[in-house]
């Protein structure tokens, strides 16, 4: 799972450190870094996280989170000033670091912050998915799936419960946002699976439980490392 983070501090040297440790964290994906709470305004739609100074001269970190309100996304607040602790998780920070912090401390607070990601997109999660074939419409339990393979602009749905794979015209990527990540993961440009599916893995391949091999992509290999052979 991809986190997108948004980093944001006024001191230029304190933004270059945020940077470096985001660039050691996988599953982070940097879209800026800001100087300033109005630099960061157009993107933060787009933000999973904030990593935020709070005492800046424009406008503080506070102030920017408490003015987002229920459209803020997840806030770690990254300060010099432990005076803010308080205050900070009254507008529910999922973090607070006080520099200076280690990368090992940055680390906690993304893992912390992916962690309450996947949890929301489990609860969210539907028990069905609708695809639309060319004959009809057949909704397929979530739970029922085993992988789903990439076909062009068509998705292939192959079910662990006897029935027929599925073809319909549907988006991987789309797919990959729907299903819970605590259940599915990516593990190719071409191919999710279904966790509980999986017999056997290494950094090259995922073995299923009906004797499917699939392979496993460089871009995908560092998840697959992290869940299926350190432990899921």
């Amino acid at each position: 799972m991809t986190v997108k983070a948004l980093l944001i501090d006024d001191e230029p040297l304190a933004l270059a450190q945020l940077e470096r440790y985001a660039v050691r964290v996988p599953f982070l994906e940097v879209l800026d870094s800001c100087l300033s709470a109005e630099e960061a305004l157009p993107l933060i739609p787009e933000a999973d996280v904030l990593f935020t100074d709070i005492s800046m001269p424009d406008r503080s970190g506070m102030d920017l989170v408490r003015s987002l309100g229920e459209k803020a996304p997840l806030v770690v607040f990254t300060t010099a000033y432990a005076q803010y602790a308080v205050e900070g998780f009254r507008v529910n920070a999922v973090d607070y670091l006080l520099k200076p912090f280690s990368q090992a401390d940055f680390t906690q607070a993304a893992q912390k912050v992916r962690d309450l990601l996947m949890l929301r997109r489990s609860a969210a999660a539907p028990e069905l998915l609708v695809f639309r074939t060319a004959q009809r419409t057949i909704s397929v339990p979530v739970g029922a799936i085993r992988y789903i393979a990439a076909m062009s602009e068509y998705v292939k749905v192959l079910r662990s419960d006897g029935n027929e794979p599925v073809v319909a015209l549907y988006r991987l990527s789309r797919l990959e946002e729907e299903l819970p990540p605590s259940l599915f993961m990516r593990i190719h440009r071409s191919y999710i699976v279904a966790l509980a599916s999986v017999r056997e893995a290494s950094r090259s391949r995922v073995v299923l439980d009906d004797g499917t091999a699939l392979p496993v992509s460089g871009q995908y290999r560092p998840a697959v490392e992290e869940r299926l052979l350190s432990g899921r």
